[in-house]
């Protein structure tokens, strides 16, 4: 059976002054910082057999998978399943003091955290995200296929793969990481986590 890897990278950090929640807001782009995390997440895959790479349609992974395009030498496809997830807090500042989620008019769309309620269903994320995984898998069969997503999408293949629950508190997933899928066929045999870019 042919062994293919499919890497999932999180963009770099985003230039954000406002410290908002921007998820799928348009002209949310890499800050200088994210664009240096960009250039070493992609030079670890110098020498790598990548013949598939895709991104969100978001300008952050877009711009994330441009140096990667540049070291493996192959276009940028656009995956709308690799996209941030759905929020209801899109625009709001939810981190720190103050928080807007402290209005109790915000209140009602945080009554079940295992779903969330206040945005896309985790099922549905880690639905589309298996898409993304499986078309990739089935371009790059063989070969090594990049990813470019962001963090919640990743954790949920993430927690799939480790037999988690969906639901969490905690995730491993930082600016610029890499999580690598091993197949043989299309039997997962195993995964792996890197942060190339840790030290910027």
């Amino acid at each position: 059976m042919a062994r293919t890897v499919v890497h999932l990278v999180r963009h770099g950090e985003v230039f954000n002054p406002g410290k908002i929640l921007y998820g799928r807001l348009p002209d949310f782009h890499l800050s200088s910082r994210g664009r240096s995390m960009a250039a070493r997440t992609a030079t670890s895959f110098k020498g790598r057999d990548v013949i598939y790479l895709a991104a969100s349609p978001l300008e952050r992974a877009q711009e994330t998978a441009a140096p990667i395009s540049e070291v493996v030498g192959t276009g940028i496809h656009t995956d709308p399943d690799l996209i941030e997830a759905g929020n209801t807090f899109e625009g709001l500042r939810t981190k720190g003091f103050p928080s807007q989620l402290m209005n109790p008019i915000r209140w009602r769309h945080m009554t079940n955290p295992l779903q969330p309620s206040w945005g896309e269903p985790y099922t549905e994320i880690l639905e589309r995200m298996e898409r993304a995984v499986d078309a990739a898998r089935t371009h790059a069969e063989g070969h090594e296929a990049v990813l470019v997503s962001h963090q919640l999408p990743i954790v949920m293949i993430q927690r799939s793969v480790a037999g988690k629950p969906l639901a969490h508190v905690s995730r491993q997933c930082e600016l610029a990481s890499v999580t690598s899928l091993t197949f043989d066929g299309d039997t997962l045999t195993g995964w792996t986590y890197d942060e190339p870019a840790k030290d910027i």
